[in-house]
């Protein structure tokens, strides 16, 4: 995902700056099942320290012991990890192993992406045979622009598997008490990229907000100013009932992928019958992804119970999913509709 490559980005960087030689992991294949899908990656330094994991944690100090050889031969290779006899999953890893070291234009043109939301690309070309082989490696795909993990000639000829990164989920929160802190803290847990939306008058700072990515102080009628895609979710909960349904008035020709209204039912049925009171036209989308009260129905009760119950309601609407214990679900697991591609 693009915060975990972000993440891979920060360490690399302190990695460089300390005169450390960096290696890139990358689940390229799996047969059977897994703790993660093909794509998700990690770094090894040459003072034996990593970044980020491939697994639940059984696998990676095996990753490090292989990538030993590739700091001293600067080769990729590939590492099979059957995890058969090993695991509690039942399959088989393909992890391509190789050096990583690309220059300063990867890193401006991975920022552009970032700002602008758009998508990005990674190639990675391997086969399912152990050891080094010529034309193994990865590049990166930005828009018309291809650049490779290290100095190597990559074999395109060779498997490919391709992955189409999005860019970060982004979380608004309208309001900036308590519980807003404690939501912003477990969202950025997962990743996502978080804007704290505070009133005019509000003194706090985004320190005040653990893991929040930019705070604001908008007037209701400034939201629009704000990116709002279908990768982006709302959730109004500044404890004044005028403010949120003003808020709602403006969001009304915005398409979210969800907006939470925090609250017992009357109180969204309230903020509702005045929207439509207050509000000639509107996209009728909105409606589709409004939900409040927000969250799952956990039994929450503290503010980081409730963050737990919200963030899980955003995930299984953004993700297509009815919430169920994972006993009773009889199909696998992980959805496959994330997009992974590969020519094999």
């Amino acid at each position: 995902m693009m915060h975990e490559l972000l993440k891979l980005k920060e360490s690399y960087i302190l990695a460089q700056a300390m005169g450390l030689k960096s290696i890139m992991a990358t689940v390229v294949a799996i047969e059977g099942s897994s703790y993660r899908r093909p794509g998700v990656r990690m770094l090894l330094f040459e003072n034996n320290t990593m970044e980020g994991a491939v697994s639940g944690g059984c696998v990676e100090n095996e990753i490090l012991k292989q990538s030993q050889s590739v700091f001293l031969d600067n080769k990729a290779k590939i590492m099979v990890y059957d995890g058969r006899y090993r695991l509690g999953c039942e399959g088989i890893l393909y992890i391509l192993l190789e050096p990583f070291s690309p220059d300063a234009a990867v890193w401006d043109a991975l920022e552009t992406v970032v700002q602008q939301r758009n998508p990005l690309e990674i190639q990675s070309f391997y086969t399912k045979t152990e050891g080094v082989q010529l034309g193994l490696g990865s590049e990166f795909h930005f828009e018309d622009k291809n650049f490779v993990f290290s100095n190597t000639q990559l074999e395109k000829s060779l498997s490919t598997f391709t992955q189409i990164l999005k860019p970060r989920f982004h979380l608004i929160i309208v309001g900036s008490e308590h519980d807003a802190v404690q939501l912003c803290h477990f969202a950025s847990l997962t990743g996502w990229e978080i804007t704290i939306v505070a009133s005019a008058k509000d003194q706090k700072k985004i320190a005040n907000f653990p893991g929040a990515t930019r705070l604001v102080h908008l007037l209701p009628e400034e939201i629009a100013s704000l990116s709002i895609d279908n990768e982006t979710a709302v959730v109004l909960m500044t404890h004044s009932y005028t403010t949120d349904l003003k808020f709602l008035i403006e969001l009304k020709n915005t398409q979210p992928a969800y907006l939470g209204l925090l609250g017992p039912v009357k109180r969204r049925n309230q903020l509702l019958n005045e929207f439509f009171e207050y509000t000639q036209s509107f996209n009728e989308g909105l409606l589709d992804v409004a939900f409040g009260p927000s969250g799952i129905s956990i039994g929450a009760e503290t503010p980081q119970e409730i963050a737990i119950s919200i963030i899980a309601e955003i995930l299984s609407v953004i993700r297509k999913e009815e919430p169920m214990s994972l006993k009773y679900k009889n199909s696998a697991i992980h959805s496959h509709k994330v997009k992974l591609m590969s020519d094999e």
